[in-house]
């Protein structure tokens, strides 16, 4: 895979990322995609988009009194190494 850069004029980058965002992909997969098609170089590797990890969020934890934790992560880790070091 070699990396390269590109100019695109505003039209046409914008209408390459509507294409992207509604593929689920990246900007780039999809410009490597196109030219791969238009070269006739064959089907370009297929990149993983986000659809393809249909486990995330799969999963749930118990937030008791830090809920959301994802706002109170300091608090519920401090709350467990003061519990682990009185061990």
């Amino acid at each position: 895979m070699k990396r390269t850069q590109i100019q695109l004029d505003e039209r046409t980058y914008e209408a390459l990322r509507r294409q992207a965002s509604k593929k689920g992909c990246s900007i780039s997969s999809l410009a490597c995609d196109l030219l791969a098609q238009s070269m006739g170089t064959g089907k370009a590797k297929r990149r993983l988009t986000i659809k393809d990890f249909t486990f995330i969020g799969a999963g749930r934890s118990r937030q008791d009194r830090f809920s959301p934790v994802s706002e109170r992560h300091d608090e519920a880790l401090e709350e467990a190494l003061t519990k682990e070091h009185h061990r």
